[in-house]
């Protein structure tokens, strides 16, 4: 796997930072959260006058061989069908999006579909959909590397056109099921304490998709390595996601993760370069059961809590008005001085 250097933000202004937050016209720590992501920003940017340049959130979408065995109540089709539907400006993270003047982009990381050239289409095809886990390892080396190298370059070129904080969604019936696998070995849990119900997958379903993964991960017992976990379970758009992940931080741009399978990558991206967590939000936290588990074992806390399950992004774009609010307050919220107002003692 591709090595890819994130630095670690100066700390060198923090004192600064503090007593321009701490000097508001507010007691101290009153804006809770708001404070905290504030302070992330300005230490990201190296500055005490941050800014959000051109929101942007991708939505990797991929197939998964996987799910030829049954993990999710969805038929595989309704992946590229999805796509569609975020093509067509129908989805909920269009209509979220376009809200909160967020770019938004849908990459076909592994589509097991041919679509036709869109606007907002990233073609970035590694193959029509990963091999079933169940039975082989799910992505090849190669197609490891390209799909790492194509996150990359999906990001550096929204950089370059001036973005400096980028969210990161997904689409892929039965990710849900790849997820659940990366965040067993990562986090050293076991399976069932990792599988929730997905796209809406019932009692019966829940039990026999529990049954499976724990077949795939002893199909895959000897797993040593992030590379390893990658191609044994992953899936083109979690690998993909990683890489742009990385690249993102290693840009310097604001990190927005939406929900678990995103989170999933992102445990991946971390496993690789720690200093990645720098320059992270974690915007909600899913209804998905085990992404609260994920949260805890990252010791981070997410920005909005709404019983959300969608994936899409969807996350990322209703907590950006609030990411947004941190920078303003810092920018514009009068001081004790300057508002004439006293102090406490």
């Amino acid at each position: 796997m591709i090595e890819i250097n994130i630095p670690k933000p100066s700390s060198k202004l923090i004192s600064a930072i503090n007593h321009k937050i701490d000097f508001k016209t507010k007691p101290i720590g009153a804006l809770g959260q708001l404070e905290s992501v504030a302070r992330q920003i300005c230490l990201i940017q190296q500055t005490l006058a941050p800014e959000l340049k051109k929101p942007s959130i991708v939505v990797f979408a991929g197939d998964h061989g996987l799910a030829k065995e049954g993990v999710s109540a969805f038929p595989q089709e309704v992946t590229h069908q999805m796509v569609l539907n975020f093509l067509s400006g129908e989805a909920a993270i269009n209509i979220f999006s376009e809200q909160h003047g967020i770019d938004l982009k849908i990459v076909d990381a592994g589509v097991n579909f041919d679509f036709e050239n869109h606007p907002h289409l990233i073609n970035a095809k590694i193959g029509m959909g990963t091999e079933n886990s169940l039975t082989q390892t799910a992505i090849s080396e190669n197609q490891l590397t390209q799909a790492i190298q194509k996150g990359c370059e999906i990001v550096n070129n929204i950089h370059a056109k001036g973005s400096n904080v980028i969210g990161f969604g997904e689409m892929g019936i039965g990710n849900s099921s790849a997820a659940s696998l990366i965040m067993s070995h990562i986090c050293k849990l076991p399976i069932k304490d990792c599988v929730g119900r997905g796209t809406g997958v019932d009692d019966a379903g829940w039990y026999k998709k529990i049954e499976i993964l724990e077949k795939v991960q002893q199909k895959h017992s000897s797993i040593s390595s992030i590379s390893e976990l990658l191609l044994a379970v992953g899936g083109f758009e979690i690998a993909m996601m990683t890489g742009a992940m990385l690249q993102a931080a290693a840009n310097q741009m604001i990190v927005l993760v939406d929900g678990f399978i995103s989170t999933s990558a992102y445990l991946c991206a971390h496993s690789i370069n720690s200093n990645i967590e720098h320059y992270t939000l974690f915007c909600h936290q899913s209804d998905e059961s085990g992404h609260k588990k994920m949260l805890e074992f990252l010791q981070v806390k997410s920005i909005v809590q709404m019983n959300l399950r969608l994936g899409e992004g969807t996350g990322c774009a209703l907590a950006y008005p609030l990411i947004q609010s941190s920078v303003d307050f810092i920018n514009k919220m009068a001081s004790f001085d300057d508002a004439g107002v006293s102090n406490k003692d």
